[in-house]
């Protein structure tokens, strides 16, 4: 089954801002939207539940540096990005 993606006004400010200063990661992310869309499951993407006071959140690997951060609503098939940036940046 696909998944959409809801992007919200707040995350679409945090990508423009993150995409200013890492250009070079544009296609990277275009990839992994795509992969998100087809199967969020798919082991490239490196999907793990957080904890901590993100514990309602998720977390794919956008490379080994940067992250996207989730929010899943299974029952509607929606993914919503929160933040994207370095672990310690969103983490």
């Amino acid at each position: 089954m696909q998944y959409k993606i809801l992007i919200t006004e707040t995350y679409q400010k945090r990508a423009v801002k993150f995409f200013k200063k890492h250009p070079e990661l544009l296609d990277r992310y275009a990839k992994v939207l795509t992969i998100l869309e087809n199967n969020p499951f798919h082991p490239s993407l490196r999907l793990h539940k957080l904890q901590g006071r993100v514990q309602e959140y998720y977390s794919v690997s956008l490379n080994l540096d940067y992250r996207i951060i989730l929010s899943f609503i299974m029952q509607e098939h929606t993914i919503i990005p929160i933040d994207i940036g370095t672990h310690d940046d969103v983490y």
